[in-house]
């Protein structure tokens, strides 16, 4: 039997279903193609602002209460994601109310009224807050490496915006980036649980036939015509550690070596046997924690390693890190060691089948991305991985002219000069 199935009606609107019929709950999901990359420089957060106002009364639930109180009737509570490509609507509905569910985003989606924007401006300021110092400087790595690696593009940008650009969006500009991006034929409704598909299309048809909208325009593709790293970035604040991220520039999610950068992802930074955490934790002690993290987009991706340590354990941290990457460059990985990355890595595919919040994001992901995986397909992929492909990987991509770097904190005299000498002298 295949893994889920997909219809598009009419208007575009493409519709998934994942049978399991022992569960006792259903996911209802909705993607919007839409997020912080397909965003104006002067409107930068919009997406994230817009996702929220959803959530602020429909024509049909004219407050923010009452239309959380219908998703609970419903056996449900509403929530919602914005990052830089997409915007995710989710929510658990029992089955029995499963087209009623549907109406409810449907409402969402379609109808909204922006009710409290002044209300709802304010929290986002608030939230937006998190990234900055006391001093007004930013302080999140994740955002300070992005606006190295893709300087002067969207995909540079924070998802939550700018304060300055989320202080002057306007109403006007809200709805026109709604009728631009909440489209059917930009959206992909899924539905995950004891249903079947014949079901699943009924009530998107009955609730989602006449939605109309004109194809959403493409986002900003990124060249890079030049690799200009090593680069680091700097930012003194207070505090106890300091913050240290390093990453990768990347290609994106179509290339050829994806599946290896999914697996030397798991080899750096997934478990207590990873080798960032062997290395960093368990042998030297230089860190409480240390991960790893893969994010491959349309055109571009990167690759990130981020740790909190203290100021005295910063060079030796940078030191192991760029160790590690050396090593996945210069020597091939063991055979007992690819065995037991790739085991864990079957393991938590097959253990996916039982969380319907994560097939549902899965498929519908893959639908509106054009990036099917399947978990089939993930352990096809999987079965082809050798250790000489990985070093190959490893060999085009973990280069110093791909090297990027965030330094945020209480970093001692000195230490400076001695981490930009390694990322200028490293040579894996």
């Amino acid at each position: 039997m295949p893994e889920y199935y997909c219809d598009t009606l009419e208007n575009g609107l493409r519709v998934i279903s994942v049978p399991l019929p022992h569960h006792h709950g259903a996911e209802v999901l909705f993607y919007l193609g839409v997020g912080s990359r397909h965003e104006p420089a002067g409107q930068a957060g919009i997406s994230h602002f817009l996702e929220h106002m959803l959530f602020k009364g429909t024509a049909d639930f004219p407050s923010g209460l009452l239309l959380e109180r219908a998703f609970e009737a419903v056996g449900g509570s509403a929530n919602a994601a914005t990052d830089t490509e997409t915007t995710c609507f989710h929510s658990r509905v029992h089955p029995e109310h499963l087209e009623e569910g549907i109406r409810l985003f449907a409402s969402m989606l379609r109808r909204p009224l922006f009710n409290d924007l002044e209300v709802e401006r304010k929290v986002i300021l608030e939230e937006a807050l998190s990234d900055f110092s006391e001093t007004g400087r930013q302080i999140n790595p994740d955002n300070l490496i992005a606006a190295l690696l893709f300087p002067d593009h969207p995909l540079g940008r924070p998802t939550v915006g700018t304060r300055a650009c989320v202080s002057r969006l306007k109403l006007k500009h809200l709805q026109r980036h709604h009728a631009t991006y909440y489209t059917p034929g930009n959206a992909v409704l899924a539905v995950a649980g004891p249903v079947d598909h014949a079901r699943t299309l009924a009530a998107a048809r009955s609730c989602l036939a006449d939605w109309e909208g004109e194809a959403a325009p493409a986002a900003q593709p990124w060249r890079a015509e030049t690799e200009p790293g090593p680069r680091c970035c700097w930012v003194r604040d207070n505090g106890s550690q300091v913050s240290l991220q390093l990453a990768f520039r990347l290609p994106g999610r179509d290339s050829a070596h994806a599946i290896n950068l999914r697996v030397i992802r798991r080899l750096l930074g997934w478990g207590g046997m990873s080798r960032l955490m062997l290395k960093l934790r368990e042998e030297l002690a230089l860190t409480y924690a240390v991960e790893a993290a893969l994010a491959l987009y349309a055109d571009a991706g990167v690759l990130a390693v981020d740790l909190a340590v203290s100021p005295a354990n910063l060079v030796p941290a940078v030191e192991a890190i760029l160790g590690i990457f050396g090593e996945l460059a210069g020597n091939a990985v063991s055979a007992e060691e690819l065995e037991h990355v790739l085991a864990t890595y079957r393991y938590d595919l097959d253990y996916s089948r039982d969380h319907l919040e994560e097939l549902a994001l899965r498929y519908a992901w893959g639908e509106l991305t054009g990036c099917r995986r399947t978990i089939a397909g993930d352990l096809a992929g999987l079965a082809g991985v050798t250790s000489a492909g990985l070093q190959q990987t490893a060999r085009e991509f973990f280069r110093p002219t791909r090297l990027y770097g965030a330094v945020v904190g209480p970093w001692p005299r000195g230490s400076r000069r001695e981490v930009e000498a390694l990322l200028n002298n490293w040579a894996p």
